[in-house]
């Protein structure tokens, strides 16, 4: 009885063993190559349950993926054209298309595809940025390096039974020694363009200073001119008065001005002077108080007129009738277009106008 429980159970078991290991699962992520004796008999692509000779020493059974898979390569020196050198990270997305072909090309493994995908995209990119100048990777061609690395790979990795879905780029970043120099030559660059304009600035500065030196120096002469003008014409005009007041009554005229000197020539200023009673300047101290008689006898009054103010014609331009020439004020032109003018901040003085006529007496 015993035996027979024990030869029962290892029917049992020998028949389970023999169906689980006749049968095989494919899912929908995985594609199964069947191989007799090494040898390819089936490739199963699609999901589901199947079936083979039992146990593993006659079929086998080896899972592909089925899946989009990806390869990244990170950190890659390329030179481009201009012998400059750029860091380039990178990736690729493919998929086994011929299962039959990878096993035969690439044993069925990975490992083994991978390096073979390292390769052809290393060759692929130092080939797409070797055709190109040094800005291209930054720029909008950006995309036409990615499909032009995709398509120098396909027909490689087709050998493989690989299908390339594409290539991105991640990132493009200038080489250590390359982004040195190229920020000492944007800094020179920068550095040239201030001097530049500050030179500009200075070159304005010193012909805005010159005009305004002679514009100065042309306003300073005109308003003397028109003092010394004025201050003639007033001289002129108080001895023309004098000499008037002179003619209407000498004697007079006499006592105003023998007057007009004993207020300027007595003032407390503690000079001692010392004069004959007899001399002419206390002419009138000796008349007891008394003024001279007046006049009856008087010329026609005078009607004063002022001289008028004559200034030399001439056939200049002039500004403000000051005889100051119109000057071109210069501006400087910036990168963006703009333009910078001087601000003009000189006032002109208003020319002297003729003294009013005096009133007639």
């Amino acid at each position: 009885m015993n035996n027979r429980l024990i030869i029962i159970g290892v029917v049992i078991l020998a028949a389970l063993y023999v169906f689980f290991s006749s049968i095989y699962v494919v899912n929908e992520r995985e594609q199964a190559i069947v191989m007799r004796f090494g040898q390819i008999t089936d490739v199963r692509t699609e999901p589901g349950i199947y079936f083979k000779i039992p146990t593993d020493f006659v079929d086998t059974v080896q899972v592909i993926e089925d899946r989009l898979l990806r390869y990244d390569i990170a950190n890659m020196r390329v030179q481009v054209s201009g012998n400059a050198f750029y860091q380039v990270d990178a990736f690729l997305t493919y998929r086994i298309s011929d299962p039959r072909l990878f096993r035969e090309r690439a044993t069925g493994q990975l490992s083994v595809a991978e390096a073979r995908i390292g390769a052809s995209l290393d060759a692929a990119l130092r080939q797409v940025y070797g055709l190109r100048e040094f800005s291209a990777a930054l720029s909008d061609q950006r995309g036409q390096m990615m499909a032009e690395t995709r398509d120098l790979i396909r027909p490689d990795l087709a050998n493989l039974g690989i299908d390339v879905v594409d290539v991105r780029i991640l990132r493009t970043d200038l080489d250590a020694d390359v982004s040195a120099t190229t920020f000492e030559r944007m800094r020179a660059e920068r550095l040239a363009e201030a001097a530049l304009l500050r030179a500009r600035g200075q070159e304005q500065a010193q012909s805005l200073r010159a005009i305004a030196d002679r514009q100065a120096v042309e306003i300073v002469a005109a308003a003397t001119r028109d003092a010394e003008i004025i201050r003639g014409t007033g001289d002129a005009e108080r001895n023309r008065l004098f000499a008037a007041a002179y003619g209407q009554d000498q004697e007079f005229f006499e006592f105003y001005r023998s007057m007009e000197s004993y207020r300027n020539a007595l003032v407390n200023t503690g000079t001692t002077m010392i004069l004959s009673p007899d001399s002419e300047f206390f002419r009138y101290f000796g008349s007891n108080g008394e003024l001279p008689a007046a006049n009856t006898n008087l010329a026609p009054p005078i009607q004063p007129t002022a001289a008028p103010i004559t200034q030399q014609p001439t056939d200049e331009p002039a500004l403000d009738g000051l005889g100051i020439e119109e000057t071109t004020v210069p501006s400087i032109t910036l990168e963006d277009g703009s333009e910078l003018t001087p601000t003009q901040g000189t006032e002109i003085p208003v020319p002297a106008e003729e003294p009013a006529a005096a009133p007639a007496q």
